[in-house]
């Protein structure tokens, strides 16, 4: 199986893909982690990644298609994957069409993750994370035992990522619709878009 979580920023898609890899027992690939780890790294890369993302925008179409054609060709992918995060452009769906027949393959499923902007704003600004172990977290929604602590790790390091901010998530928002929207029509007429 081949499918794509579509969504606004922050609703959810990686906590979705996270559930659904176990149960269906496929790859999920966030392009996000992927330019997170590039990032994290200090690579030329993640560098030029991370002049994008500080400042909400997103990356450019060209690197980001060819972070995701290095990973959807490695061994794990063979059989299906779930992405989340790319496509994100309507450039980059044609890329991944393109891909996937070189390969003779296809989609089978696109589930666009539908959630209002101030819940967004909410749930980004609420949202931390474990530095020991990655575990995620929000203040009001699903807060660990103790405050401040990791209940999986029991680091004292939860942080809220730079981008998890009202200023930065409404900038994403706004080239969510310029850019992201688009693709609902474009995946459309398959008749595999489905919407939650």
């Amino acid at each position: 199986m081949r499918l794509i979580l579509l969504g606004k920023p922050g609703c959810g898609k990686g906590t979705q893909a996270k559930v659904l890899s176990g149960r269906l027992e496929l790859p999920a690939i966030s392009t996000g982690d992927l330019i997170r780890a590039a990032i994290a790294q200090g690579s030329e890369l993640g560098k030029k990644f991370d002049s994008f993302i500080s400042h909400g925008h997103l990356v450019s179409d060209d690197l980001v298609i060819d972070l995701a054609r290095q990973r959807l060709a490695e061994p794990d992918c063979a059989e299906g994957f779930m992405l989340d995060g790319f496509p994100r452009t309507v450039s980059q769906a044609e890329a991944l069409t393109k891909m996937l027949e070189a390969i003779e393959h296809h989609l089978d499923a696109v589930v666009n993750i539908d959630v209002s902007d101030e819940l967004l704003v909410e749930r980004a600004e609420g949202r931390r994370t474990c530095r020991g172990c990655g575990a995620s977290y929000h203040l009001k929604f699903a807060a660990p035992a103790q405050e401040g602590i990791c209940d999986h790790c029991d680091a004292e390091e939860l942080y809220r990522r730079d981008d998890d901010c009202a200023e930065v998530v409404l900038k994403r928002l706004v080239e969510y619709r310029e850019k992201t929207h688009p693709l609902l029509e474009y995946y459309q007429p398959s008749g595999f878009l489905q919407h939650v």
